[in-house]
């Protein structure tokens, strides 16, 4: 009925890319961002300038992870090494949560400019949950979460929020530690292993896996079936509809 196995309880759901199609829009703000820094290193170094790649570099590097983790791991893969800073540094410092600060405020302006838009078989599938009574959750790195889940119409399809607010507050790992997944289970008073983990970011399915879930869905937007899988997704569909026999 669900796609899933029986055993299935309860329904964690990553953010961006699963329930709604801000993915794309992320991936176009942390280019924004990176390709600025970087033509300023080039002119800074006399070194090249090569642009941050929107699928590539977002899917190995950014994609699931908390912000400040994502700005440190694509640097990190440039070779670059930059001061943290602090969370005060204005947008645009040379500094890990100034180059952040920028990415957020760019993502921020995009969403208000763009609006926010579900994807259909989420949403099907959202209602098809709450219709039997099945627990629901959403487990996100973003800070803006509870806004964009609003801005999507779709907050109230949900029992409990885990963010990048959560995360920081209660100090958890950040994906691919399975952290937050464990702390949204354990709200909805469910063992991992009667939970499903549904995520399209390498990251967050590995994260899943890392955590002992009970099913693992890769939810493929973007052609990555294969390294899905490879990351530990149990299934991959290219959108939820198809859980419920139905097409994307």
């Amino acid at each position: 009925m669900l796609g899933v196995p029986d055993r299935i309880k309860a329904f964690l759901f990553d953010l961006d890319g699963v329930l709604t199609q801000t993915a794309k829009v992320h991936a176009a703000a942390w280019k924004d961002m990176f390709d600025a820094f970087l033509r300023s290193e080039a002119a800074r170094t006399g070194g090249e300038f090569v642009p941050f790649d929107p699928v590539a570099d977002y899917d190995r590097y950014v994609d699931g992870r908390p912000r400040l983790d994502g700005t440190r791991q694509f640097l990190s893969s440039r070779g670059i090494d930059l001061p943290e800073g602090a969370p005060q540094d204005p947008p645009g410092t040379r500094t890990v949560n100034g180059l952040s600060a920028a990415k957020n405020d760019t993502v921020l302006r995009m969403i208000h400019e763009q609006g926010v838009q579900p994807y259909p078989g989420s949403v099907a599938y959202l209602h098809r949950l709450r219709e039997l009574g099945m627990p629901r959750a959403v487990v996100s790195s973003s800070a803006n979460c509870r806004d964009v889940l609003r801005a999507a119409g779709i907050d109230d399809l949900f029992d409990v929020v885990v963010d990048g607010v959560t995360a920081a507050r209660d100090h958890l790992a950040g994906k691919p530690a399975p952290d937050t997944f464990l702390a949204a289970a354990k709200q909805l008073d469910t063992a991992p292993g009667h939970a499903a983990v549904f995520e399209d970011a390498l990251a967050g399915v590995a994260a899943g896996r890392a955590g002992g879930f009970g099913a693992v869905v890769g939810v493929n937007r973007t052609g990555q079936a294969e390294a899905l899988r490879e990351h530990g997704a149990d299934l991959v569909v290219d959108d939820l509809a198809e859980l419920l026999g139905e097409r994307g």
